[in-house]
């Protein structure tokens, strides 16, 4: 695998480079150079006598490179996920070190657009289920759980009443069946007894 990168530069330059790679390199003037400086993320692109500013940028997602030797068979040659941005002088410089857009247009603002959004999550709620977790895998149990209570009134209904306690304490089940339960397939549910459009 090679190691490649997108550089990217206004038409102007692009205008340069492509005459200076299509001419003989030993008769031209025009001289390309690349420094960065110690961050690795801000450097200086030098075409000529000319210096642009540049920034090394992370692409949003991975850009496989492909080249092929008859036109009919392309073959992998790098994974790209970085981008050199070559700006002129009086342009600002990017203040984030990942560019929002991709390399083609259906890829604009593809981070907004295309990717999940980081969960709002609260720490302390992470930390407290991460703690009950532990608790529950070592024999505890949990600290601040929600029961909800079930309970069959006469009419054959079912009424819920919320419990909200500190500690639960481990629930024990009764051997006693229900009623018209005795010979009734454990596994079925009564979504699937009562299910008749099939």
């Amino acid at each position: 695998m090679e190691e490649q990168f997108i550089l990217r530069v206004p038409p102007s330059v692009a205008e340069r480079i492509d005459r200076l790679l299509s001419e003989n390199a030993s008769s031209s003037e025009d001289k390309l150079d690349l420094s960065f400086s110690e961050d690795g993320k801000t450097g200086t692109f030098v075409i000529g006598d000319e210096h642009f500013p540049a920034s090394l940028l992370n692409l949003p997602c991975i850009v496989e490179s492909y080249k092929t030797y008859d036109d009919s068979v392309l073959i992998k040659t790098a994974d790209v996920g970085q981008m050199i941005m070559v700006r002129e002088e009086g342009d600002p410089a990017p203040d984030v070190v990942e560019y929002r857009h991709g390399l083609t247009p259906p890829m604009r603002d593809a981070r907004r657009r295309r990717f999940r959004r980081e969960p709002d999550l609260n720490p302390e709620l992470v930390r407290r289920v991460e703690r009950d977790l532990q608790n529950i895998m070592a024999g505890g149990t949990a600290e601040n759980i929600d029961i909800e209570v079930a309970e069959q009134e006469e009419g054959g209904e079912t009424s819920a009443r919320h419990v909200n306690k500190k500690v639960a304490q481990p629930a024990t089940k009764p051997d006693i069946t229900e009623p018209g339960t005795a010979g009734e397939d454990p596994d079925r549910t009564e979504s699937e007894d009562s299910d008749d459009s099939i």
